[in-house]
């Protein structure tokens, strides 16, 4: 169902202007790769529910699968295929190359919006899952 959600779309602007930052002022091996992934996770996550009303589990494994399936497409080499390696953007929006760890941060990105919904009982959804 489609409406607009004032909280999440204010999260998900805020959220969108650290990754901004994250992206372009820090060039580092923990925040940029790791925190910068579980970010997006919660990112995507609020921008959705910003305006749908989707139940958490399945909204977080939708989330989840979008962002393993960019990992997946990094490990192809998707920027050389699509002949983006000369552009500033794209590394940044698509990611470089694959990690194991980026899987790990996209997963725990997920668990943490699972137990951010759960406690603050913002969906009363995931009680009932």
């Amino acid at each position: 169902m489609f409406r607009f959600e004032k909280k999440n779309f204010t999260f998900t602007v805020s959220l969108f202007l650290i990754e901004v930052i994250i992206a372009v002022f820090i060039d580092d091996v923990i925040i940029r790769p790791h925190i910068g992934d579980t970010i997006f996770v919660i990112l995507l996550y609020c921008a959705v529910k910003s305006f749908f009303e989707i139940k958490t589990i399945p909204l977080v494994i939708v989330v989840l699968m979008v962002c393993y399936i960019l990992e997946i497409l990094q490990y192809f080499d998707i920027i050389g295929i699509m002949g983006l390696k000369e552009c500033t953007l794209a590394p940044i929006i698509l990611g470089k190359s694959f990690s194991w760890l980026d899987i790990i941060a996209y997963t725990f990105g997920a668990i943490v919006v699972i137990w951010f919904e759960k406690e603050n009982n913002y969906n009363k959804d995931i009680k009932k899952q």
